[in-house]
């Protein structure tokens, strides 16, 4: 696996648009003070061309456009770092104008995004044994105060912070609006994760290790089959280290979710797992003909015989830890307070390792 240098002091962050643009309301104030913010910290900001497009279809422009800022970008010497503007719904169009095999010969840059940026966040490891970011997109960074989940985004790019631990509270409703576009996220809820198929051991603690890799499941169930789909070759190659598999939906109902797990498990991507990170489904609560969110991850990949913590601060309900794809990391789960084991409050920490 391939890491790139951490963003040093004042040095250079770069913003590329191959999924949304910032050119709408709230995102293009909470992208203008994102640059603000980080310009003040002293880092220099580089644009790409379609950060402030619109012309697109579910994407900033038009793919060949898109592909074509991320190849320049990924080799470009003026930025150290980059990070997408934000998600969309169409980045898999820009796949087929994207120069994975130039990619493999560059010098490695760290690229960080979630939701449809799982179209580059999984693919540059498992194409191009080069990790990259899962985490929060440039919007975030513009709100004001910062959440402790952007700050740990920043210092994970700054290579300060290498192991995340799941928060105190998580979002249920947000109330950004394009009159309030800077607005920090509405912590409500008390994070209760839940461990499936774990055991114990003598201090109470739930303990997994394996290579990180994942995202948004709507993005990678779209991909399995593809010839974009080397999954089941990345966990072969790996397979020493074993996988930790982190997986979050968007628009998936809870059926779509379990038909989701169960066209991955068959092309072969969960071989050699060692462990799930399931994150709150944007369907968080729903239940569908007797089926929840619980079920519809659980029954296809308990035959897995290994731990499935659900609830974790991944994707779309946010705050979420940013991981490293790609990268080796020890899960702990530690209990923190007694009772019955549905009422028990777990803290989560995964750290990780760049070998």
């Amino acid at each position: 696996m391939r890491y790139p240098e951490f963003l040093k002091e004042n040095g250079a962050v770069g913003f590329v648009a191959p999924s949304f643009g910032a050119a709408t309301e709230p995102y293009h104030s909470a992208f203008n003070n994102a640059l603000k913010k980080l310009k003040a910290m002293g880092f220099d900001t580089v644009l790409g061309p379609n950060c402030y497009a619109s012309d697109g279809v579910g994407i900033s422009s038009a793919p060949e456009s898109c592909g074509r800022e991320i190849n320049e970008a990924m080799a470009s010497k003026d930025s150290d770092v980059l990070i997408s503007c934000g998600g969309g719904e169409l980045m898999c169009e820009i796949l087929d104008h994207v120069d994975f095999e130039r990619i493999r010969r560059e010098s490695p840059k760290w690229f960080m995004g979630y939701s449809d940026n799982t179209n580059l966040t999984f693919l540059l490891p498992t194409l191009c044994d080069t990790a990259a970011v899962y985490g929060p997109c440039a919007g975030t960074f513009g709100m004001e105060p910062w959440h402790e989940s952007v700050r740990d985004a920043l210092d994970l790019l700054r290579g300060k912070k290498l192991s995340m631990h799941s928060y105190d509270r998580w979002e249920k409703e947000g109330f950004k609006t394009e009159e309030d576009p800077l607005v920090p996220y509405n912590t409500t809820e008390p994070v209760l994760l839940k461990p499936f198929g774990a055991k114990e051991d003598e201090k109470g603690e739930i303990r997994f290790q394996g290579r990180l890799i994942g995202g948004c499941t709507d993005c990678l169930v779209n991909l399995t089959g593809t010839r974009y789909d080397r999954a089941a070759q990345f966990a072969e190659r790996y397979a020493e280290d074993g996988i930790i598999w982190f997986l979050e939906s968007c628009d998936l109902n809870v059926f779509a979710i379990r038909r989701a797990m169960w066209q991955m498990k068959h092309a072969g991507w969960f071989s050699h797992v060692k462990g799930f990170l399931i994150g709150r489904p944007a369907c968080f609560g729903q239940e569908m003909m007797g089926l929840d969110q619980y079920a519809a991850v659980w029954e296809p990949l308990k035959e897995f015989g290994v731990p499935v913590v659900m609830d974790a601060d991944l994707g779309h309900l946010p705050p979420q830890m940013p991981l490293i794809s790609g990268s080796l990391a020890e899960v702990v789960l530690r209990r923190q307070d007694g009772g019955s084991v549905p009422e028990r409050k777990w803290e989560m920490e995964v750290a990780m390792r760049l070998a």
